[in-house]
């Protein structure tokens, strides 16, 4: 699966991601790492204050967009001659900087308004600007840059644009290419980045910008709402939470909210204190913890202090409130408090037992729940959000889904709730989610304690507990406090049993983005993958094998160079010299990461099995199916299956190949359907999920059964595997397409219910990798081999799977005969192939 963290994973994490300070050294971008973005020098006078582009957007209350400026000098800033610059935040080839013209000057501690491009909504204009240009900025991604100079920057990169004297300050944010340091977080149509009141400035854009309340000001110290200030609404902490997911405060100023601190974030570009009123009410809807957001400044808080604080009341969202997917989390925003007493005793945390989290997940709303009253009895998502921002505890809490990158991981509350043969909790259908999975994330400093590097099945022994928020990624959170201890329960894993003489061994594995860029070490391990674990199948189909140059998006697409160096390392683990057969794409069109034209591939072993080559074969040709004395051949092998069909668009599409085992002719088809991103998450604020992504896959799984039925049809008794990344589950419909009439039988679906699963997403292990045989080959072994998805140390997110068979030769009286020939050369040890 191509991840783009989502379904497949994370394109770039959240500001509520738990961060050390030693891993922002590196930033993570569109599925991968790299070297930290370049630094310009800080400026010790003129400075980018605030950058807000959502002005006239749906949700906003300012009509325009604006760039705010800041002097940190002594003395008056002349910018006669100097502009502020607008670059997207993923510049393509024709992206150009647009510019707005400068004049005057910012006094020193004074600010600086530059207006830009008006939107059509909104309903408060911007105070006086003292420049107006007409750029239309992003509202959550892009780069401003404040230039001397009014010719357009040229420069693309962070390392380039440090480089160019003419840049005076830079602010990059919501995962923008350009920018100082890491980027600076995401805002949206309702918020802007700005820098802090000490207008410190380090370089560092993600360290430097918070995401908060649009603020503009003019050289005059205007800004919008100038005059009397309403008083706060007083209101308790239960009163802002509610009885649904938005508060009715929301975007309010509220006051007098008192609390008891239990948790403090220390750490990361979202710092903050959660306090909760020692006083609830009786309504077990509301929550009486609420969490109160700082940006980057560490609040001067303990836990154990009474506080009384005011601010303005927001649901957060991770992307632009008026078209996420996913839930908010309420807090309180823009904030002052008063410290009225330390020490005080800590309400007492709810309790996670087996029984209290409900078995639904949440109601079938056929739409967006927001405004639905919660019913925490009988819907698990309604249980989580009634217990917001609360200290909960789980105690002996088993791991279900291994710590990763991100440090974090995933427990079951549930341990009867679908358990896997190894420990997980397996996803068997749209309708059974395990409500029991949670995630679990950690508020101790690192060098305090190390987060806990945890298999499936492991156990985090004794009480962990801390306050529980909902995050896009993975869904409800403990954020620890307290973090048991791990218990190994020293998962093993699998090797599956060598081929016998007469077997043909077809394994299918996702080697996650494998390219010449990988260290030796994730080659060696995938190498002993296939050598020791799956035992040297004969054929291997291969998802994910990127180009020679790996993400560099350079116009290469050939990948000799990365199956060389695979191969040459199962070689040196011991395996067999496997050659390999597959198509390069047309640049940049078979979806995956930009630049690294992934694909699918064969190996196969030639000591053991030979392949049919028949040229033709090539990234827009179709293969086709013809028939030979009543035996089906492909007309291209390798080739494509119907790559111009618009099912494949932005898509992998599948090689077919012809081989000859022991005189018989097997088809593989290797294949690798379009991903999941676009679905709507199943923890979201809408109500069955929409999985968009479904209606590609459904369209391929078409494509595939049609060519399919014409290798049959010219010879019912072909032995067909259809095998690869399937993106998709045993009961979805692209499986129910492709299995349809009983012309393929899905072996995943055969396996107890237990050991369905290939994949672990978000605590859910699950089925996404699959191996369909046709009716003829005999004696079907078949086995799913787990040694990646369960572990934290992984050399692929995906697990690979075999099957073993003995190929039909058309003919029941020649299949008895070779059946006899086999059972011969198995007793004699003989493992030569027979012509």
């Amino acid at each position: 699966m191509t991840i783009s963290r989502r379904r497949t994973g994370r394109i770039t994490p959240s500001r509520r991601a738990l961060t050390s300070a030693a891993a922002l050294t590196t930033a993570v971008v569109a599925g991968g790492l790299v070297a930290p973005a370049a630094f310009a020098a800080p400026s010790a006078d003129a400075v980018i204050a605030e950058v807000y582009g959502g002005g006239g957007n749906a949700g906003a209350t300012l009509t325009n967009d604006f760039v705010e400026l800041a002097n940190r000098g002594s003395a008056p800033f002349a910018l006669d001659g100097f502009s502020v610059q607008y670059l997207p935040g993923s510049a393509s080839a024709s992206s150009t900087w647009q510019v707005t013209k400068l004049g005057g000057a910012v006094a020193a501690g004074s600010r600086y308004l530059v207006a830009e491009a008006k939107g059509s909504g909104g309903t408060v204009a911007l105070p006086t600007p003292d420049a107006t240009g007409t750029i239309a900025m992003s509202a959550t991604t892009g780069t401003v840059a404040l230039v001397s100079g009014t010719d357009a920057l040229t420069c693309k990169t962070a390392a380039d644009c440090a480089a160019d004297p003419r840049v005076k300050d830079l602010a990059g944010f919501g995962g923008a290419v350009v920018r100082e340091g890491a980027s600076a977080a995401a805002p949206s149509n309702t918020t802007s980045i700005a820098r802090a009141a000490s207008l410190a400035d380090t370089d560092d854009n993600g360290a430097d910008f918070t995401v908060g309340d649009p603020t503009p000001t003019n050289s005059k110290g205007e800004t919008t709402g100038t005059g009397p200030e309403e008083p706060p609404t007083a209101a308790k902490i239960h009163d802002i939470q509610g009885t649904t997911r938005i508060s009715q405060f929301k975007d309010e100023k509220v006051g007098d909210v008192t609390g008891v601190v239990t948790a403090v974030r220390t750490f990361g570009s979202s710092r903050g204190f959660w306090f909760t009123d020692p006083k609830p009410d009786s309504d077990p809807r509301t929550s009486e913890g609420l969490f109160v957001f700082t940006g980057s400044t560490t609040p001067s808080v303990a836990v154990g202090d009474a506080v009384t604080a005011q601010g303005t009341v927001k649901e957060y969202y991770p992307d632009a409130p008026s078209t996420s997917n996913y839930q908010s989390l309420t807090e309180l925003s823009s904030a002052q408090w008063t410290v009225e007493s330390h020490d005080n005793p800590l309400p007492s945390p709810t309790v996670i037992t087996a029984d209290q989290v409900p078995d639904v997940l949440a109601p079938n709303a056929g739409g967006n729940i927001e405004s639905l009253q919660l019913e925490p009895s009988k819907y698990a998502l309604d249980f989580w959000e009634s217990h917001e921002s609360e200290i909960v505890s789980v105690t002996d809490a088993r791991v279900v889904g291994p710590s990763n990158s991100y440090n974090e991981l995933y427990v079951t509350t549930k341990p009867k709730q679908n358990p896997s043969s190894r420990g997980g909790t397996v996803y068997l259908g749209y309708d059974k989610i395990n409500t029991g999975v949670l995630k679990v994330q950690s508020l101790i400093p690192f060098d305090q304690q190390p987060f806990p590097k945890v298999n499936t099945g492991d156990v985090l022994t004794g009480t962990t507990s801390g306050p529980v928020e909902y995050s896009s990624f993975g869904g409800h959170t403990l954020l620890a406090s307290q973090l048991g201890a791990a218990k190994d329960n020293h998962l093993q894993k699998e090797t599956t049993r060598r081929q016998r003489p007469g077997e043909l061994a077809v394994a299918t594995y996702n080697v996650e983005n494998l390219s010449p860029a990988d260290s030796d070490t994730k080659y060696a391990q995938l190498a002993q993958g296939i050598v020791d674990s799956l035992a040297a199948p004969d054929i291997v189909t291969l998802e994910e094998i990127q180009d020679n140059t790996g993400p560099a998006n350079d116009g290469v697409v050939a990948a000799d160079v990365t199956l060389r160096k695979f191969t040459e390392a199962i070689a040196a683990a011991g395996g067999p010299r496997y050659q390999w057969r597959e198509i390069d794409p047309v640049n940049d069109q078979d979806g995956g990461q930009p630049g690294g034209n992934i694909r699918v591939c064969f190996l196969f072993n030639p000591s053991r099995v030979s392949f049919v080559d028949r040229p033709g074969g090539g990234p827009t040709t179709a293969a086709g199916v013809r028939t030979v004395h009543g035996k089906a051949h492909l007309t291209q092998s390798p080739g494509r299956v119907d790559p111009g069909n618009e099912a494949w668009t932005d898509s992998r599409k599948p090689l077919a190949g012809e081989f000859v085992f022991r005189g018989r002719t097997v088809f593989v088809l290797a294949n690798h359907f379009n991903s999941k991103g676009g679905d709507q998450p199943t923890h979201g604020r809408y109500q069955p999920p929409t999985r968009s992504s479904e209606v590609q896959r459904l369209k391929q799984a078409t494509v595939v059964q049609g060519f399919i039925k014409q290798l049959l049809t010219a010879d019912p008794r072909a032995n067909v595997v259809v095998a690869g990344d399937l993106n998709d589950y045993q009961f979805s419909p692209a499986l129910a397409k492709l299995t349809a009439g009983g012309t393929l039988k899905d072996l995943i679906a055969t396996l107890p219910p237990a050991e369905r699963y290939s994949y672990v997403f978000e605590g859910q292990s699950q089925v996404l990798d699959h191996i369909l045989t046709s009716a003829a080959p005999r004696g079907v072994d078949y086995d799913v081999v787990h040694i990646n998805a369960e572990f934290a140390d992984q050399a692929s997110d995906h697990d690979p799977q075999v099957v073993r068979f003995r190929p039909s030769n058309g003919n029941p009286f020649a299949d008895q005969a070779n059946d006899f020939a086999d059972a011969l050369d198995q007793m004699a040890g003989r493992v030569a192939p027979r012509s």
